[in-house]
């Protein structure tokens, strides 16, 4: 049986809700109480209540429970509970969670969820300070007593092979960061609202890896985000038009690990976005050309060029120009980069809102969206489609 054959979730479900806190670096509050306005403010955009919800999916790295989260939001009886691992790479899962649920019959309302004060808090960024014993914990022994503890550090590995192979410049990169902030800066919702910025601002900002700089990293946030799924039946009833989900997958490389990998083969792609690229290609019936909004996951500006790559958009080595050239609409909402890092979770409401037609910065006709999840971890993508 083909992959196309097996998929059975295509047009059965879609995201009827979504709801976010605002975007700060010092929220004030705790991240329960993120998760719980987050999770209020999607059900009062679907024109659900609490009481509709039977269903919820967080991350494993949430701190907020989901039976928490339930309790603390008015919601009653759940019939179904689920967290996805691997960080940023669980956001597009979690709603492919959601869908097989609602699809199976499992739950019919399903609420997705992410919150974290990740700047005033525990600030990733700051890198590995104790690691449990674990086999995943071994695994990153063999590089973290060389000095590479920041996921940042991990990342800028791949990057200089990247730019070796291709006989390429950390220009490239900036290409991705404009791009980003540009949206950013017509986005109220984006920290850095008002804020673009040139090639030369790139080139200026301060080394953190080589050859990544500053204005190659994501910011880090406070805040939440949730999305509502249901059946397509359901969500039709609404209060806004529904986004379809056309298509949702997972994927993890072969000697996959956990943002460093460094023994699968060359480190100038993403085995685990090729996955993922393949089965939404195949699973949908549809292509690169037939996309009209890509939201790509942006915690570091390479993994978006080789995930460009990795989806047949350009080919190999080619990114950068690609991206210059702005023939596809790249994070509208701003990015991680601009907008917020909510762990991918604000790019799947972004694209909800461009199907819907109620972007900021709205691209015309847009009915068709991929979005992705984090790269160099296991991952995960969607094709948000438009209803009518």
């Amino acid at each position: 049986m083909s992959v196309r054959g097996r998929n059975s979730l295509g047009g059965r479900t879609a995201i009827a809700g979504i709801g976010a806190t605002e975007f700060s670096k010092n929220s004030g509050r705790s991240e329960l109480k993120l998760a719980v306005e987050a999770v209020h403010a999607a059900l009062d955009d679907a024109g659900l209540v609490p009481a509709d919800v039977d269903g919820m999916v967080t991350f494993t790295m949430d701190t907020s429970p989901e039976i928490t989260v339930a309790q603390a939001a008015g919601i009653g009886e759940l019939s179904f509970f689920s967290r996805i691992h691997y960080g940023g790479g669980a956001a597009c899962a979690t709603v492919l969670q959601a869908a097989m649920a609602v699809a199976t019959g499992q739950a019919d309302v399903v609420v997705c969820y992410r919150a974290f004060n990740e700047r005033s808090g525990r600030r990733f960024g700051s890198g590995v300070q104790h690691r449990e014993p674990s086999a995943e914990g071994a695994a990153l022994g063999w590089s973290l007593p060389f000095g590479l503890l920041t996921p940042a550090s991990w990342v800028a590995m791949a990057a200089q092979r990247y730019l070796h192979t291709y006989g390429l410049t950390p220009e490239v990169f900036g290409h991705v960061a404009v791009t980003d902030r540009r949206y950013a800066a017509t986005n109220p919702a984006a920290y850095f609202h008002g804020k673009p910025i040139t090639l030369d601002d790139h080139a200026a900002s301060r080394w953190i890896v080589e050859p990544l700089r500053l204005l190659d990293c994501c910011q880090e946030t406070d805040g939440g985000q949730a999305i509502v799924v249901t059946s397509m039946e359901r969500a039709r009833d609404l209060r806004n038009p529904p986004a379809v989900i056309t298509a949702a997958a997972q994927g993890a490389g072969r000697a996959q690990e956990q943002m460093t990998g460094f023994y699968h083969g060359p480190l100038t792609g993403l085995p685990e976005s090729g996955v993922v690229a393949r089965r939404l290609w195949n699973g949908s019936g549809l292509g690169p050309g037939d996309i009209d909004v890509a939201i790509l996951y942006d915690h570091f500006t390479p993994f978006v060029l080789m995930q460009l790559e990795e989806f047949g958009f350009c080919p190999r080595g080619e990114a950068g120009a690609f991206v210059a050239a702005g023939d596809l609409p790249l994070n509208t909402h701003g990015g991680q980069l601009g907008e917020a890092y909510l762990h991918g979770m604000n790019g799947i409401a972004e694209a909800v809102r461009q199907v819907r037609g109620s972007a900021v910065n709205q691209i015309a006709g847009a009915s068709t969206v991929l979005v992705t999840a984090g790269t160099g971890v296991p991952t995960s993508g969607l094709l948000i489609g438009a209803s009518g």
